[in-house]
C-alpha cells in the first residue's frame, strides 16, 4: 500500500508542477519578472537566454524536498521532489528540446499530441509578446495543458499528411 501512496504523490506533484508552471508563466514571468523572460519570446541566436534562470528557481524545491525527504526516512518529501524533478525533466524535453528545437532528435516527431503541444506553446509566442498577462488573446502559458483546438487541429493534419 505504501508504494501506490508514494505513486500517487509522485503523480501528484507532477500534476501540481503543471499547475505552478502555468500560474507562474502567466503571473510572475508575464508579470514584474518579464525582464528575465522577454528574452525567450524574441528572436535570437543564442544558446542561453535569462529565461533559463527560471530553470534554476524551479530546481531548488525539488533538490529541498529531495534532500530532507531522504533526510527524514525516505518520507512524502523525497516523493513529492521526485515528482517535480520528473516534471522539470518533461520541461527540458518538451518546451526546450521539441518546442524550442534545442534537441534535434525531437524535431522530427509526428506524434499529434507532442505537435500540439508545440502549437500551443508557440500560439503564445505569436500572441503574447510583452508583460500583459490581461490581455484577451493570451494563450497557453502551461506546457501540458493547451486547448483542445490544437490536439484537433495536429491530429487533421497528421491525416492529411498521411494521405498524401
Amino acid at each position: 500500500m505504501i508504494y501506490l501512496w508514494n505513486t500517487l504523490i509522485i503523480i501528484g506533484s507532477f500534476i501540481l508542477m503543471e499547475l505552478v508552471a502555468w500560474t507562474s508563466h502567466k503571473y510572475i514571468m508575464h508579470g514584474f519578472l518579464w525582464y528575465l523572460h522577454k528574452d525567450h519570446h524574441q528572436p535570437h541566436d543564442h544558446k542561453l537566454e535569462k529565461n533559463d534562470f527560471f530553470a534554476l528557481i524551479f530546481m531548488l524545491p525539488s533538490w529541498l524536498l529531495i534532500m530532507f525527504g531522504v533526510i527524514g526516512d525516505c518520507d512524502y518529501r523525497l516523493y513529492m521532489g521526485i515528482g517535480f524533478t520528473l516534471y522539470g525533466i518533461c520541461y527540458a524535453l518538451i518546451h526546450d528540446g521539441l518546442i524550442h528545437g534545442r534537441i534535434s532528435l525531437l524535431n522530427k516527431t509526428k506524434n499529434a499530441k507532442l505537435l500540439a503541444l508545440k502549437n500551443g506553446h508557440l500560439a503564445h509566442h505569436e500572441n503574447d509578446t510583452k508583460a500583459d498577462y490581461k490581455k484577451e488573446n493570451n494563450v497557453c502559458y502551461g506546457m501540458l495543458w493547451v486547448p483542445l483546438k490544437y490536439f484537433i487541429e495536429a491530429k487533421k493534419n497528421n491525416k492529411a499528411t498521411a494521405e498524401n
